[in-house]
């Protein structure tokens, strides 16, 4: 919820700029002294005067109100300095990193890899390897030899022996004499890169040339490329085994509507009275299109795509959220590239293919502003740094200044051993683990030159860019303003319990319930069902009578669903009559209902455990109204009411 109105709070604020020339802004208000502009006011008022919901805040001077209050909570912010938490400085920096993506040049290379993942990703490959185990830390002798071992085998192999064969003796692969190498089908983003590479540019029946990834040196055999399954549209109903002590059994509940679908009866229907996934049963039950690999529950894939006819009904399926029946409802075609570009890119930027996208960026960077390589880093950190490095424990010693060198220089900014070495110590704490310093130092280079040029360019951006820097501001504004609000409101309200039970005490008529009933629901296949059920509760049959009677294994002629309801709750009939005992027949969907009220319970208080959410945030609320009032109190704010006059004259 929190993360939410910070959201929020900066889609409303966003667009102010407050990196405008100070002498050719009129000033609006101080702050203790300190000026807010009249440029800053309009571009967020008019900009954002749709969003605000509060009538009395849409004229001017209500505006104004609220506008005060933000940046009184980032004046308060600032004073309890947690604009220095290590949080917000974390925070900051990834949105930062977020938003110059949109500058930076790495863009065109994540769509060219996203465009080639796309044609790829059209195929599923089935294909069989043989590794020779090598990593990227190996001494040379030892990569040699590996490298001769493999091109041996792959001789071999290319004069017609048997690649199953070979792979159970040769490969290093865990469980290679078993499996042979083999791998299945497997499409984009499965494999590393490289490997990936490899058996997509090898034709079927054929052997790739070798391959070096990080695990070693592979040689693909490339057995079959198919196309890939379309994306299916289906409908389900579900019904969770997750929610606790139920008054039914989940599995028998989802046996019963299978038979009453083999009767006849409306799957929508079905869906929006009993699934207990809500999102979809409004919509008798239909889900986004998906793919295999998509969702996070294989069985119901795999059952999913079982059905062969749009209209295909399942048998009920068991997965981790419970029990579910699928019916198939379309079959489409492949997504565009413009379809999957953002899914892709998301991919790309996340996977080792990233490493080809960060050189590219930082050679545009280098090409952009400048750069100059100085000093060699290996020889002097070979030495200045000790082995301890590699139990992530080195501890940087000052550099003396006669030996301190420039590493390398970029725009007007230089980068010495120093700044290197202090890397070097914070990042050693977060690598993966390392066998050799020399590829440890190697990798420790290529990242921090990356860090620094990224950084410059940053820099840069935001002197050079104002609409970058008006937005990158109003970031570290709602930052600043969420952190606050979660120190002195959210988290206070949260942790005061005698204090929130007193404020509960105080407003307690404002969380009631409304008439209940405790009650049975009978749902009947039709009319004269519901008569039978009318009549055996007249008689004195108790819900397990009836069911048993009613229902058979092969028919389902009832579903009953006991419990304790509001008068408008939606599992009971539209104009219900609230009265004890056996109600008249309601057609609801395609069923027809009928209720045994068996006590009917007066309106009255909830307790603080079944509103504890609702009270929580009038509290919070609470707290926050007199907090401003302090805020308001603690900060002298001048209005200048010529200046207002003419934000007013303008805005008209």
């Amino acid at each position: 919820m929190m993360k939410n109105f910070l959201s929020l709070f900066i889609l409303v604020f966003l667009g102010a700029t407050t990196v405008f020339s100070q002498n050719k802004k009129e000033v609006l208000m101080t702050i203790n002294g300190d000026p807010v502009y009249t440029n800053e006011f309009k571009r967020v008022y008019k900009k954002n005067l749709d969003l605000v919901q509060d009538e009395s805040q849409k004229d001017i001077d209500g505006y104004l109100n609220l506008f005060v209050d933000y940046k009184l909570k980032i004046v308060e912010a600032q004073a309890q300095k947690l604009d220095e938490e290590s949080t917000y400085k974390r925070e900051f920096s990834k949105y930062r990193d977020q938003l110059s993506r949109n500058y930076l040049f790495e863009d065109k290379v994540t769509e060219e890899l996203a465009k080639e993942a796309y044609e790829r990703g059209k195929f599923d490959i089935a294909a069989s390897h043989i590794l020779i185990r090598t990593d990227y830390e190996s001494v040379p002798q030892d990569t040699l030899a590996a490298y001769n071992k493999i091109k041996s085998i792959r001789e071999r192999a290319l004069k017609g022996e048997d690649f199953t064969t070979l792979a159970k003796t040769y490969s290093e692969e865990p469980g290679a004499s078993e499996r042979a190498g083999d791998l299945g089908y497997f499409s984009v983003f499965t494999m590393v890169y490289p490997f990936e590479t490899a058996a997509y540019n090898t034709p079927v029946g054929e052997i790739s040339d070798i391959v070096r990834t990080s695990f070693g040196y592979h040689i693909i055999k490339v057995k079959d490329k198919r196309a890939k399954l379309p994306k299916i549209g289906v409908s389900h109903i579900m019904i969770s085994d997750k929610k606790g002590a139920r008054t039914f059994n989940p599995e028998e509940r989802i046996n019963e509507i299978y038979t009453m679908l083999k009767q006849g009866e409306s799957f929508e229907s079905l869906a929006k009275q009993f699934s207990d996934d809500k999102n979809s049963a409004v919509k008798g039950g239909k889900l986004n299109p998906f793919t295999k690999g998509d969702l996070r529950a294989t069985e119901f894939e795999d059952a999913a795509y079982e059905l062969k006819n749009v209209g295909d009904i399942s048998k009920p399926v068991k997965t981790d959220f419970g029990w579910h029946i699928i019916r198939l409802d379309e079959k489409l075609p492949m997504e565009s590239f413009e379809e999957q570009k953002p899914m892709l890119e998301k991919k790309v930027s996340e996977g080792d293919r990233s490493k080809l996208v960060t050189t590219a960026t930082n050679n545009k960077i280098k090409e952009k502003y400048g750069f100059k390589k100085e000093a060699s880093f290996l020889p002097y950190f070979d030495t200045y740094v000790s082995d301890e490095v590699l139990k992530r424990k080195w501890v940087m010693e000052p550099i003396p200044a006669s030996e301190e060198k420039t590493l390398f220089t970029i725009g007007n900014k230089k980068v010495g051993y120093t700044d290197f070495a202090k890397y070097i110590e914070n990042r050693q704490k977060s690598t993966r683990p390392y066998k050799q310093k020399e590829a440890l130092l190697v990798e420790l280079y290529n990242e921090f030159e990356t860090e620094q040029l990224k950084d410059y360019f940053k820099e840069k951006l935001e002197e050079d860019n104002e609409d970058y820097a008006a937005v990158l501001n109003e970031y570290r504004d709602g930052l600043l303003i969420f952190d606050v609000m979660n120190k002195n409101i959210w988290d206070k309200a949260k942790t005061d319990t005698l204090g929130l039970e007193a404020y509960y005490n105080k407003t307690k008529e404002n969380y009631q319930w409304k008439q209940r009933v405790d009650a049975d629901i009978y749902s009947a296949t039709s009319e004269k069902i519901a008569e039978q059920i009318q009549a055996m509760l007249a008689a004195g049959k108790t819900a397990e009578d009836i069911k048993a009677t009613l229902n058979t294994e092969d028919k389902v002629d009832v579903l009953i669903t006991p419990g304790i309801f509001e008068i408008d709750q939606h599992e009971l009939p539209k104009n219900l009559a609230i009265k004890q005992g056996v109600s008249t027949i309601y057609p609801n969907n395609d069923s027809f209902v009928v209720v045994n009220i068996k006590e009917i319970l007066a309106p009255g208080p909830k307790s603080l455990d079944e509103v504890r959410g609702k009270v929580l945030s009038n509290y919070q609320n609470d707290i926050e109204a007199s907090w401003m009032e302090s805020l308001r109190t603690k900060y002298k704010v001048d209005i200048n009411n010529k200046a207002l006059k003419r934000v007013k004259r303008d805005l008209k």
